[in-house]
């Protein structure tokens, strides 16, 4: 039986201007999308999926044809094993056509990392947090922490 509310998520939609530039953006990094649908495109990750959609479309889905969706004050982050990982990864973001906001470097937390936003405008961080360390399928699992909350 699910408890609710239940702690998780399961699909993460962003709302994009132009799904076909969306799209060759995240192929450019190497995605291909699960089910490619002409108003959405989803993308398998991580025991999750990722959804493209049309802005028009997805504010007409939420029940708000009219409204005028942005993009939110959120971070999409995406953990390597490694600083080079997250140096390589971030520069084929840039190729790929990603808009720098700050090039990886060292952090106060004791990581590594670095953002950029795709052509939408949607923040992605890239990083190495060496107190998170990544399962073998590069899934995450956070460790108990004794000082944790």
């Amino acid at each position: 039986m699910t408890q609710f509310p239940a702690q998780r998520a399961t699909l993460i939609t962003l709302g994009v201007a132009d799904l076909d530039r969306a799209k060759a953006f995240y192929a450019a990094l190497g995605w291909t999308p699960k089910e490619d649908l002409p108003e959405v495109a989803f993308y398998q990750i991580n025991g999750m999926a990722l959804g493209l959609f049309g802005l028009k479309n997805l504010a007409k889905d939420q029940g708000r044809p009219d409204a005028a969706l942005g993009v939110g004050g959120m971070t999409l982050g995406q953990n390597f094993e490694t600083e080079a990982d997250v140096d390589a990864a971030y520069a084929l973001a840039l190729k790929a056509g990603a808009t720098a906001l700050k090039a990886p470097e060292k952090v106060f937390w004791g990581g590594y990392s670095g953002y950029y936003s795709d052509p939408d405008g949607h923040v992605w961080e890239v990083a190495m947090n060496p107190f998170w360390p990544l399962n073998d399928d590069g899934s995450l699992t956070l460790p108990d922490r004794p000082n944790a909350a």
